[in-house]
């Protein structure tokens, strides 16, 4: 079992952690009072172990100080019960912070009218010094943009090699409509068309005729071919900008045959690299 609390600065990018986290199959669960975290571990994680495997808890300074005083203590507790529990902290410059907060419409939880800004994130600094010197994975986002940090989380936690895009590769007829959701669209009406053969006429793509047919095809496979080439160039580039869907539809006359080959073969292509595939034949169904 995997437990990774997430604590920080406000402003430091704690909510973008723990987003990423939850992108990578984490069970992310965001201010738990570290007074609960005890009873969390005893009575939900360790009885549900199956559901809460990989758990990410945000902590931070909403939390009374009294309970965080005693974190190292709380952290031992945990680990004695045999879960694999790291500490990652989060921390930036306090030019970054007061120049985030200027920038944004978000209130320091710490700051009123009589503290400002600047003595919050000191007071807020002290208050978590407990969590932080426990720390076991210290990350300074000063330089960071939300993407890079994104991509900084997934190597500290070891998922830089992990697709969390989900492609859907899907085949439509162009007489009945191109998808309203597609974010892109090859058109394979220019290969050569099963259905003018009578006997592949009544079959689909998803046919062995059909598919011996259209593999014989230099055509069908140079289409192949390019689509491969732009999905693996340009999949990552949607990924590293936190997209969770990209689907690729393939048309052609009546989606019957030549679109619906294709979309087989592509989908069979990337789920051999271990991308998470999904699969649409839109006049079949």
């Amino acid at each position: 079992m995997k437990l990774l609390i997430v604590s920080g600065l406000s402003g430091s990018g704690k909510s973008i952690a723990l987003d990423t986290l939850e992108d990578c199959g984490y069970y992310c669960i965001d201010n738990l009072p570290v007074s609960l975290l005890e009873n969390f571990v005893s009575y939900i994680i360790l009885v549900e172990k199956q559901t809460y495997a990989k758990t990410a808890i945000g902590i931070d300074a909403r939390n009374q100080t009294e309970s965080l005083i005693d974190f190292a203590d709380r952290l031992e507790f945990i680990r004695r019960q045999g879960i694999d529990c790291d500490v990652m902290y989060l921390q930036a410059e306090e030019a970054t912070l007061l120049k985030r907060y200027s920038e944004t419409r978000r209130k320091h939880p710490l700051s009123a009218r009589d503290i400002p800004l600047t003595e919050a994130i000191k007071l807020e600094e002290a208050m978590l010094r407990p969590v932080a010197q426990c720390a076991t994975r210290v990350l300074d986002t000063s330089k960071t943009h939300c993407h890079q940090l994104r991509e900084l989380i997934k190597n500290q936690i070891g998922e830089k090699n992990q697709y969390h895009l989900s492609l859907q590769f899907q085949s439509f007829g162009f007489k009945h409509g191109v998808p309203l959701d597609a974010d892109f669209v090859f058109d394979a009406r220019c290969l050569p068309n099963p259905y003018w053969l009578n006997e592949l006429r009544g079959l689909t793509g998803k046919d062995l005729p059909v598919i011996e047919f259209l593999q014989q095809q230099q055509y069908v496979q140079d289409l192949f071919n390019d689509i491969v080439a732009f999905v693996e160039r340009w999949a990552p580039r949607f990924e590293a900008e936190n997209r969770s869907y990209l689907t690729i539809a393939i048309g052609c006359t009546g989606g019957q045959h030549r679109s619906v080959y294709l979309t087989e073969a592509l989908a069979k292509h990337f789920q051999k690299i271990n991308l998470n595939i999904i699969i649409r034949h839109r006049e079949l169904s």
